[in-house]
């Protein structure tokens, strides 16, 4: 399982462009990415602020909806509404959650240049103090 929160500023006055993107490319996630699990956002209580929690079968899962067709086509127009984005890597608490933890994993062989890159900038980060609870 691969787990994101992703702390989303919007630029003022940009909130329903980033709304109708967003939800756009939920759809197109849902429709075609079976291996997500979670593809979910959230309006937070500062203005401009909003939340995604995203979770993924597995880091290649991941990848794929990173690199795919939609997710770069909607990414581009991120660019015009989103001021910073911040992504964290979050682990599922066993016995309170119905996903499994995050786990790390390396790029698919034979993966493009892109998925490469995504793997590279996107890595699984586990704190130190994950693996020494659930052992």
């Amino acid at each position: 399982m691969a787990t994101i929160l992703a702390h989303i500023q919007i630029r003022p006055g940009k909130e329903a462009r980033f709304e109708e993107l967003q939800g756009a490319l939920w759809r197109s996630t849902h429709a075609n990415e079976p291996d997500t699990t979670r593809y979910e956002f959230f309006r937070g209580e500062k203005e401009g602020w909003y939340y995604g929690l995203l979770s993924f079968k597995d880091f290649q899962a991941f990848l794929v909806h990173q690199s795919s067709d939609a997710h770069e086509e909607f990414g581009g127009q991120f660019g015009d509404v989103v001021q910073d984005i911040r992504i964290e890597w979050v682990d599922a608490i066993e016995g309170a959650n119905a996903l499994a933890p995050t786990a790390p994993q390396d790029a698919p062989p034979g993966a493009s240049d892109l998925v490469r890159k995504y793997s590279k900038d996107y890595a699984v980060r586990m704190a130190d103090w994950w693996k020494a609870l659930r052992n």
